[in-house]
């Protein structure tokens, strides 16, 4: 191995996070991938002026257009897109005080 790669070692890109206002939400689907598969449904999010993509099973989410978030994204050619079952409402300890 004289190149210094290792097999099986690459470096991972370290997970990004956001948070922010859900500014608008937009429901895409269903999708069918393949079949066997679950309906797949793709949500267009803007969170503080940045666009983002979302997939998943649920036609519906628990978040709301107001709402603060907070989720794990990564950069593709294709956009940001939102891993799944990372976002969530971002919670603020001051709201409980």
């Amino acid at each position: 191995m004289a190149s210094g790669f290792r097999r099986g070692k690459q470096q991972r890109a370290p997970k990004l996070e956001a948070r922010g206002e859900l500014q608008s939400l937009e429901r895409e689907g269903p999708f069918k991938e393949w079949l066997g598969m679950p309906d797949l449904y793709r949500f267009h999010l803007t969170v503080d002026g940045e666009a983002y993509s979302y997939q998943t099973e649920d036609a519906e989410l628990a978040v709301a257009v107001g709402d603060r978030v907070i989720f794990r994204y990564k950069e593709t050619r294709a956009g940001k897109w939102i891993d799944r079952r990372s976002l969530a409402k971002a919670i603020d300890p001051a709201d409980y005080q």
